[in-house]
């Protein structure tokens, strides 16, 4: 956090104060949750839907580090994008050009597919360029002047091997502690079949031998919508002290681009074609039911905690869209039983999908200049609200502690952190107030002896919920989140949150904002692992959503929650859970 942030924590904190004390009887009596905590809680989960942003994403690069996921992505061909996202989502992401190239050099047109990744301490970011003439495509690579994927980063020129022919869709491949440069690249100078090629590097930048050819597009699947045949978009996959190369072929353009893969045999040399498998069938195709056309040119990353791996890959909505609507996409990576992934089948965007494990877990961060003031930065909100907010503490003290929570600008609210046995974990609840855009949470106060180890907001938006029946998602400028879910007046739809985690079992309650413009009451049915409860809901304006509020009982980890059977159509914007 800036000075300027802690200036404004000191001016502002002792008027905020005042008006905490008013709601602070609130927060002690009714949102405080202490008693030890429970092993398998890895925070509130929800979901999210595919696609991953609203804009176009072709050839995403996706990393996760300290607390963020980055992105960069073929953006327009002119430019190096970089997005900055809490979550695997990034529809509320920040977005920063990073380098554009000087104008008339070999690298100024037709900048495609890079590659952010952090080595040896450093982040790069490796892409394709040509000077405007296709047959001219090289390889280059950008190193950050400093530790922060969003800073200033300088050109440090072409990688490439002695041969200097046509290279795309190059990454570097860490390997018993060694690095390698892998590539789709041309043979020869005529554009007939891109194979994927490897080389040693002495440095994360310089190839220190030859190119090797490890593999060709010589089976049916890799040569649909040719020639010319392709093998492209290559990225790397560590598994229990295997290695993968994931590859993308047939036309890029074509709904038939597909994931294929090459296996390194055990103890293989990786510059040894000889010492890769090529997997028989590609791993992810084209799923017409679910309007998926040409999932490719993917990367991996982890789960917040690190136990889950991801593929992020892009794909298209119809069969004909060819180079147009490429957008980002996500899926858990599975095995089998011989230890190969896999991916599944590519789901449609209706579709809610189980968070990443340990999504939502903010690590607050210690000021230098005062200690016992913590900041969580960059909290995004698509709207003003006040959203219920969960704080993770330990407190052996023997006695209750005292926090104040809120954003600079805005009134704090105090909250009252109980003493918990040794070893044991608390659970605060408190109700904060968010502004529009990227806000600072301040927890300033802290008493020596307590500790905050995570702090995480528990709403789930309706629009990422799982739909069923006619209940259908709307954009919406008003709504937190990025929109709506509609509920329509039958029995046969239902809007269904699911992966609903708390950390200990209990009553809690629910905030339900939603809409209800029918001119009179709406009822609502809100089944909680199959007990169900009434909601009505109150005759509102057009994008009025109020909070309702519903006592109800949750287990501790996962819980469905189903609201269907309205008597009215409502529009549902998102659910908080509180004490």
């Amino acid at each position: 956090m800036t000075s300027s942030v802690r200036k404004i924590v000191m001016i502002t904190l002792g008027a905020a104060l005042l008006i905490s004390i008013i709601i602070w009887g609130f927060s002690y009596m009714n949102n405080q949750e202490t008693g030890a905590a429970q092993s398998e809680y890895n925070g509130h989960g929800g979901t999210f839907k595919n696609t991953l942003s609203p804009m176009d994403t072709p050839d995403p690069s996706v990393v996760y580090k300290d607390g963020y996921y980055y992105m960069t992505f073929t953006h327009n061909g002119t430019d190096i994008m970089v997005l900055k996202s809490r979550t695997i989502d990034f529809k509320q992401a920040q977005r920063k050009i990073v380098w554009l190239p000087d104008v008339g050099t070999a690298y100024s047109a037709e900048l495609w597919a890079p590659e952010i990744q952090w080595i040896q301490g450093k982040w790069y970011i490796y892409f394709a360029a040509d000077d405007g003439l296709n047959e001219n495509h090289r390889m280059f690579a950008l190193q950050a002047d400093t530790e922060d994927p969003m800073g200033a980063y300088t050109f440090k020129g072409q990688i490439g091997d002695a041969s200097d022919k046509w290279a795309i869709d190059g990454l570097v491949m860490e390997y018993k502690e060694k690095l390698y440069f892998v590539w789709s690249g041309w043979e020869g100078d005529v554009n007939e079949r891109q194979n994927t090629y490897i080389a040693p590097m002495s440095d994360p930048l310089t190839i220190s031998g030859e190119r090797v050819r490890l593999s060709t597009p010589d089976m049916d699947w890799e040569q649909a919508g040719g020639p010319p045949f392709i093998q492209e978009g290559q990225s790397i996959l560590h598994h229990e002290d295997r290695v993968h190369i994931v590859y993308s072929g047939a036309g890029s353009w074509t709904p038939y681009y597909s994931l294929g893969m090459l296996s390194l045999k055990e103890n293989g040399d990786p510059l040894s074609a000889a010492d890769w498998v090529k997997a028989e069938k590609p791993l992810m195709t084209m799923n017409a039911k679910a309007s998926v056309y040409g999932p490719g040119h993917n990367s991996f990353t982890s789960s917040p905690d690190g136990r889950e791996l991801w593929i992020v890959y892009h794909a298209t909505s119809r069969e004909d869209d060819g180079w147009n609507n490429r957008k980002a996409r996500a899926a858990k990576v599975t095995w089998d039983e011989n230890g190969n992934p896999l991916f599944g089948e590519p789901l449609s965007l209706r579709t809610a999908i189980h968070v990443p494990s340990g999504t939502g877990l903010y690590r607050p961060v210690a000021q230098e200049e005062s200690p016992e003031t913590l900041v969580i930065e960059s909290v995004p909100s698509s709207v003003e609200t006040n959203i219920s907010t969960l704080i993770h503490y330990t407190n052996n003290t023997g006695k209750d502690a005292l926090l104040n929570v809120g954003i600079q600008d805005q009134p704090f609210a105090q909250v009252s952190l109980p003493s918990v046995e040794t070893d044991g974990k608390g659970f605060a609840y408190v109700s904060v107030k968010m502004g529009n855009g990227l806000n600072d949470l301040i927890l300033d106060g802290l008493p020596a002896g307590v500790k905050v180890e995570a702090v995480e907001f528990p709403r789930y938006e309706a629009e990422d919920a799982q739909g069923k029946g006619d209940a259908e998602t709307e954009e919406n400028p008003y709504a937190s989140g990025t929109g709506i879910a509609v509920l329509p007046a039958d029995k046969a739809s239902s809007i269904n949150f699911s992966n609903v985690c708390v950390p200990v079992a209990g009553t809690y309650v629910l905030r339900i904002a939603a809409a209800n413009s029918s001119g009179g009451k709406a009822n609502v049915q809100v089944s909680v692992n199959g007990k169900d409860y009434e909601l009505n809901l109150q005759s509102t304006k057009r994008n009025q959503h109020l909070i309702h509020e519903l006592e109800v009982e949750l287990n501790s980890g996962p819980n469905e929650i189903i609201l269907e059977h309205a008597k009215h159509s409502v529009h549902m914007d998102y659910m908080d859970v509180s004490k």
